[in-house]
């Protein structure tokens, strides 16, 4: 941890050393732009980024719009360009050929945001400009080329070999623990005193994910409760008188709440390491520790009900189960697969859909998207990898007798009424 902590020091003390470019600079920020990705030198191409980056970080809504229209258009590749590189190569597949090739398939815009990325703490500000692009240009599909762009440089900056693993405790700075109360996005923090209910006891665990780069922003964290059995409600986690269970005592770890912190790192999968990883680590440190489930949320099974059975009594807990049981296995979109996105997460990580709980969500946001469900979700380590490629190559969701019985149960159910 020692030499972690002086890396993470040292890119971050580089960061706040560079104070950005001095003096105005009279050319418009698409100048700028063609500037920077014409540029030789490595200080004339910092100071050219701070300046592009300084101005956007100045620029209200519409002015983003603006540069982003421009990146997409005026920095886009050349077809052709493309048609004619990719000719030469297929007539004569030299070196020389197929680099012209990948220069002139490669649109202008990534060496643009590559050498942006140069200015010192610049990658923060790169995942806030994608989140700015996210957040104003949804509906927009001229601009869907530039998130490609954004998203293709992300996934590689963002691997898992470069990111590191730190456990989140009571004892960490403040501003991570800040930080972790503003984006748990599952089950919400009320105070200061719920986190210290999450992170100090003995049964309780959290471990999050950064980039060096990146070294005070979480970029997804986990909370983990080790437990004797597997939980069914999270209320019952949560609670505060619940007992503290020795971690020594334990057998399962139920990872209860899982959140993505960036908004401009949508789409870059950092959750399947995490799991893993977590669970790995686990093992090594207490070996007693056999099971690791989840205890997730449903959140689209409330809409699904009230479209499969409209006008339907409202169900009882062991038809509700059932139902649930289907909509997790058998609901599926025109892809095939699952309409939940968080089955659909867990199913292409390896997981199993092992259990359902009524009433395990009491709370006013768990009653209205699942009317109080929760499933378990069992990442058993020996059949992870199996598992991922069935769901991956024929969308085969796996699913515990439990599970499979209960979905039956609902299909029978649904084709009587009709009737």
């Amino acid at each position: 941890m020692t030499m972690l902590s002086d890396l993470l020091s040292t890119v971050f003390d580089r960061r706040v050393r560079f104070t950005g470019p001095a003096g105005e600079d009279s050319r418009s920020t698409e100048e700028l732009t063609d500037a920077l990705v014409s540029a030789a030198g490595e200080i004339s191409g910092r100071t050219l980024g701070g300046r592009i980056l300084d101005r956007y970080d100045d620029m209200d809504d519409a002015e983003k719009r603006d540069f982003f229209r421009h990146l997409t258009t005026s920095m886009d590749i050349i077809p052709g360009d493309v048609r004619s590189s990719l000719a030469r190569y297929e007539a004569e597949p030299s070196k020389s050929a197929y680099r012209a090739f990948l220069e002139a398939a490669e649109p202008r815009r990534q060496e643009l945001i590559r050498r942006l990325n140069g200015v010192p703490g610049a990658t923060g500000r790169l995942v806030n400009m994608r989140a700015d692009l996210l957040r104003l240009t949804r509906n927009d599909a001229s601009l869907a080329a530039l998130d490609l762009d954004f998203r293709h440089l992300f996934a590689s900056w963002f691997n898992r070999g470069f990111l590191v693993l730190r456990p989140i405790s009571w004892e960490s700075p403040a501003h991570i623990l800040e930080k972790i109360i503003a984006y748990e996005a599952v089950h919400a923090i009320d105070s200061w005193d719920d986190l210290r209910r999450r992170l100090e006891p003995a049964d309780r665990r959290c471990f999050a994910f950064f980039h060096p780069a990146m070294p005070d922003e979480p970029l997804i964290f986990v909370e983990v409760a080790l437990t004797r059995g597997i939980a069914g409600s999270v209320q019952a986690l949560l609670s505060e008188d619940r007992p503290v269970l020795a971690s020594e005592e334990a057998d399962t770890a139920v990872f209860y709440s899982i959140s993505n912190c960036q908004a401009g790192l949508a789409g870059i999968s950092f959750g399947n390491s995490l799991i893993k990883q977590v669970a790995a680590d686990l093992s090594r440190e207490l070996p007693g520790i056999k099971t690791f489930v989840t205890l997730s949320p449903i959140p689209g099974f409330a809409g699904w009900l009230a479209t499969a059975r409209p006008g339907a009594n409202s169900p009882d807990d062991d038809t509700l189960r059932a139902l649930g049981a289907y909509y997790l296995t058998a609901a599926k979109r025109p892809d095939g697969l699952p309409l939940d996105p968080v089955a659909r997460f867990h199913l292409g990580n390896g997981a199993l859909v092992h259990k359902i709980h009524a009433g395990a969500d009491t709370s006013e946001k768990g009653r209205a998207q699942s009317h109080g469900l929760m499933v378990n979700y069992h990442y058993d380590l020996r059949k992870i990898s199996e598992n991922h490629e069935r769901f991956a190559t024929a969308h085969t969701v796996a699913m515990s007798s439990e599970i499979r019985s209960l979905s039956a149960t609902a299909a029978k159910l649904m084709t009587e009424e009709a009737r």
